[in-house]
C-alpha cells in the first residue's frame, strides 16, 4: 500500500502474527506475561514500547495470543493510567518538535509542508477519537 501523501510505497516493518493461538514455543503463562506487562508500565512504558519490548526480548509475538487480552485491557483492570490516545500524543509531539525547528530555520519549506500534513492527520486523528467518545466533545487541536 502507498504512503498518505506520496507515491512510494512504505517500508516493510515486521509483520502481525497470523495465528491468535500462543506459540507452542512460549514457555511464559498468561499471569508471568500479566504480571510482566504491569511492571512495564509502571517504569513508564507506553503500550506500544511494553509490546515492542515483549516481543524483541521475552519472544512474546501477540500478547492478546497469550493473556486473551490485550495490553490496554490488562491496564486498564490493573488501574494503570495509560494515554488512550498514543498515536494522537505522538503527532502532537512531532508538530511540537517541527515548529520549534521552524521558529530557528524559517525558510525551511519542507519542514512547513511537513507540519501541515501533521497537522491535518492530528485534526482527522482527533474527529475519529471524539465521533468514538474516546477524546471530549469539545476538543480542539490548538498549536502552541
Amino acid at each position: 500500500m502507498a504512503r498518505l501523501y506520496s507515491h512510494r510505497r512504505g517500508s516493510s516493518g515486521s509483520k502481525r502474527p497470523i495465528s491468535k493461538k500462543a506459540p507452542p514455543w512460549l514457555r511464559m503463562t498468561a499471569d508471568e506475561v500479566k504480571v510482566l506487562v504491569t511492571k512495564l508500565a509502571k517504569e513508564g512504558k507506553t503500550k506500544s514500547e511494553i509490546g515492542t519490548i515483549l516481543r524483541d526480548q521475552h519472544g512474546i509475538p501477540l500478547v492478546e495470543a497469550v493473556t486473551g487480552k490485550s495490553i490496554g485491557q490488562m491496564l486498564r483492570e490493573e488501574k494503570i493510567e495509560a494515554s488512550r490516545t498514543e498515536d494522537l500524543d505522538n503527532l502532537i509531539e512531532k508538530a511540537r518538535l517541527l515548529r520549534e525547528h521552524l521558529a530557528r530555520q524559517t525558510a525551511d519549506r519542507l519542514a512547513r509542508h511537513s507540519l501541515q500534513l501533521v497537522e491535518s492527520k492530528i485534526r482527522r486523528l482527533g474527529k475519529y477519537y471524539v465521533r468514538n467518545g474516546v477524546l471530549p466533545r469539545d476538543w480542539r487541536y490548538a498549536p502552541r
